[in-house]
C-alpha cells in the first residue's frame, strides 16, 4: 500500500514538475501565438449604431413600421466595401444622425438584397439607403445627390441629412 502511495507521489510531482517547466520555456511570442483569435459577437448594428434598435430583417422592419407609424430605414451594405465602411463611420460619429435614427426611423441595415424588387429600383449597388413608410411604400421622392445612383450617400452627405 504504501508503494502505491509513493509511487502517485511521484507521478503527480513528475506531472507538475513537467508542466512548470514547459510554462517556464513557453516563450511570450509562442504563448500568444497559440491563444486563439478572440473576436466579439457581432450584432445587429453591425457598426452603425450600437444604441439603435435595429430590425433583424425586413419583414420585421416592415410590420414594426406599420405598427409604430414611423418610415423604415434601410441600409444597404457590405462589411468590406471601402464605401461602406466610410459611409458607416460617419453614420456612427454623428450625434445628431443616431439620435435621429433612434427617434424617427424603424432602422435595418442588411448585408445581402432583399428579394423585394422595390428595395432596388436602379439597381443592386452598396452603399445605398431606401426609406419606405408606414404604408409600405419605397419613397422614390427621398434620394441622395447622384443621378446614376439615386440612393447612394457619401461620408459627406452626412451633413445633409443632420
Amino acid at each position: 500500500m504504501h508503494a502505491f502511495l509513493f509511487l502517485c507521489s511521484l507521478l503527480l510531482c513528475n506531472g507538475v514538475t513537467v508542466a512548470a517547466q514547459k510554462k517556464i520555456q513557453k516563450l511570450p511570442d509562442e504563448e500568444e501565438e497559440s491563444l486563439p483569435q478572440i473576436r466579439t459577437p457581432q450584432t445587429l448594428s453591425r457598426g452603425w449604431g450600437d444604441d439603435i434598435e435595429w430590425a433583424q430583417t425586413y419583414e420585421e422592419g416592415l410590420a414594426r413600421s406599420k405598427n409604430s407609424k414611423k418610415p423604415l430605414m434601410v441600409i444597404y451594405h457590405l462589411e468590406e466595401c471601402p464605401y461602406s465602411q466610410a459611409l458607416r463611420k460617419a453614420f456612427a460619429s454623428s450625434p445628431e444622425i443616431q439620435q435621429m435614427a433612434q427617434e424617427d426611423f424603424i432602422m435595418l441595415n442588411l448585408v445581402h438584397s432583399s428579394s423585394d424588387d422595390n428595395m432596388a429600383p436602379d439597381g443592386h449597388y452598396v452603399p445605398r439607403i431606401l426609406f419606405v413608410d408606414p404604408s409600405m411604400t419605397v419613397r422614390a421622392d427621398l434620394t441622395g445627390k447622384y443621378g446614376n445612383r439615386m440612393y447612394a450617400y457619401e461620408p459627406e452627405d452626412i451633413s445633409t441629412c443632420e
